[in-house]
Order: structure tokens, then sequence, then C-alpha cells
């Protein structure tokens, strides 16, 4: 029997599934769901929202689609990896929900806590442990909400970033990697460990820091419950996750020190790779672990991002 893998690439503007034949890497067939773009809601000028439940009904939707288009049993889908768009929060209460609607990529509202949070620490120490100013990011984002919706704050159980949630929703398990913690500004280099000093910081649990798991490797499996909303099989391995800029460097076979990506999309980017942890430029430059890091042979991506690439070209 042939078998495959299904790869998941959720972007902000829509999310896209494709079925590869695992023998050859062919692309037997990509969905994009919706037709349409997403929607990304504005409550206030500078804010960028999306609802998670609504990437969740797109994969289901997408998976379904491939299945029954290519008439491949779910039997033959042997692994599932996912790309996603970078830097946004979803908080989860108790119960496993969201308790607001995801934070996403391209929102500005945390600039200020970034800028003040930069100020508190020093810029030393944003240099040697973080490797980046805490900026507009995943945990600043966190920061946002714990100084603005702090009933919305009380209730969160745990935060993860867009792929997370997906990958959540596939299995059950609340999960990160440490790939992902950094582009939330959330890895402390310095000690390759999760950066819960900086929520101490603020004063908020690191108990919302989910499980870390590799980048590659059984993350977790497909649940009964999402076997039955998508169409695959329970127990699928879900086997990899990285955010859209990391994967896409690594679609490209940039991997080692020395070698760039340049891509174009919604956003235009610059991605290098070095094995070096130290950092001169803070603000336009940002640092995070690649996808083949370890901790004895460093792999870090420098990313320069214009987020009006796509438009600008439009």
């Amino acid at each position: 029997m042939n078998t495959y893998f299904i790869g998941y690439d959720l972007g902000s503007s829509s999310l896209k599934t494709a079925l590869v034949a695992t023998d050859t890497g062919e692309v037997v067939a990509v969905v994009k769901t919706p037709s349409e773009e997403m929607e990304i809601q504005a409550p206030h000028p500078g804010w960028a929202e999306q609802d998670p439940d609504l990437w969740w009904e797109c994969l289901c939707e997408g998976t379904r689609e491939i299945l029954n288009k290519t008439g491949i049993s779910s039997e033959a889908v042997r692994g599932i990896g996912i790309a996603y768009q970078m830097h946004g929060l979803v908080p989860l209460n108790s119960d496993g929900s969201p308790v607001r609607p995801s934070i996403i990529w391209c929102d500005s509202r945390a600039v200020s806590a970034g800028e003040a949070t930069a100020s508190e620490l020093g810029k030393e120490i944003c240099r040697a442990r973080l490797l980046n100013e805490p900026g507009n990011f995943t945990a600043t984002r966190l920061r946002w909400m714990q100084q603005h919706e702090p009933h919305l704050f009380r209730q969160t159980r745990t935060i993860l970033l867009p792929g997370d949630y997906i990958a959540y929703r596939l299995t059950g398990q609340p999960q990160t990697t440490a790939s992902g913690l950094s582009e939330g500004i959330l890895w402390d280099f310095s000690k390759n460990q999760s950066a819960g000093w900086l929520l101490d910081h603020w004063g908020i649990s690191t108990d919302l820091i989910p499980e870390v798991v590799p980048t590659f490797g059984l993350q977790a499996k497909v649940s009964e419950v999402a076997a039955r909303a998508t169409g695959l099989a329970e127990g699928t391995p879900v086997l990899y996750r990285a955010g859209d800029q990391p994967n896409n460097a690594f679609t490209l076979n940039v991997l080692e020190p020395g070698e760039l990506a340049a891509t174009a999309g919604t956003s235009g980017v610059l991605y290098g790779v070095t094995d070096q942890k130290e950092v001169q430029e803070l603000k336009r430059f940002n640092h995070f672990l690649h996808v083949n890091n370890t901790p004895d042979q460093p792999r870090i991506g420098q990313l320069l991002c214009i987020n009006g690439t796509g438009i600008a070209y439009r």
C-alpha cells in the first residue's frame, strides 16, 4: 500500500492542506480553505485577531476534502507536519477553550508593553539571554492581556502559538517547541531553556507554558474526537511543527551557518542561519532557534521582516 504524509500550513489568509507521497516526496494534492481569505478582525486600529476555531474548521474541511478528492484511505496517512503563522497568542482556559480570539502576528497593541519591559530589563540582559528585545511578540501580548484584560487573563491556564493550537485540537495535548518559545521571546539562549524568569518578572505563572516537545519526532497522536472531525485515522502521529519562516528556510534547505532564504508573501522576509549567540542588532533583526538547532550545534535563525510586502506588491 502506498503511504502518505499530510502537511498543514496555517497562514493568516488561509490554511493549506497538502498530501505528499512518503517514498517520492511528490505533492499529490493541495487544498486551500477557505476559498476566499480568512477574516482578520480589527476591533481597534492596529489590532489584528482571528478566531482559532475558524482555523480548526478550515483544517477539518481541508482534510476531508483532500481525502475525498484523492480517494486515499486515512490509514495510508502515516504522519502529520504543521507550519504556521508565527508570534500569535492563543490563551486557553481550564476547559481547553480559547478565552479570546488569537492576537496574531500583525497586531501592534503590545508594542508599548515590549518597550517598557526592554527598559526594565536593560539591553544587556535582552542581548545575552533573549537575543531580542521583548518587542511585539507572544510574550508581550500575554503581558498586554494581564494589564488590559485582567478578567480574561485570570481565566488563562495555558498559552499556545497558532500551530500549537491546531496540533492541540488534533491530539488533545497542549504542547509547544523550543523553536516556538524562542519566536515568542520565551526562550533563554544562555541557559538553553524556557525563559520562565521573564514571566516571573511580570508576576505571571510559568505554569502557563505547556509541555515542550522536539520539533521533529513523535509529538502526540490524533485523538478519537479529532479523527471523527477530520476523517483522519485515530492514532496518526504528529511528527513536526515549526513557524512559517523557519519552515520556509528548511524547505529551501537553508540549514547551515551562512545560508540565506528570501521569501515573499503577505510579508517579505530575509532569513539567515548562524551558529553565533552574540548579536548586536536587537530591533530590526529577530533571532529564533532554527528547526535543526541542538545544544551541541546551535543553529539560530536571523530574521528581517517587512510586514506590508504583499499588499504593497498588489
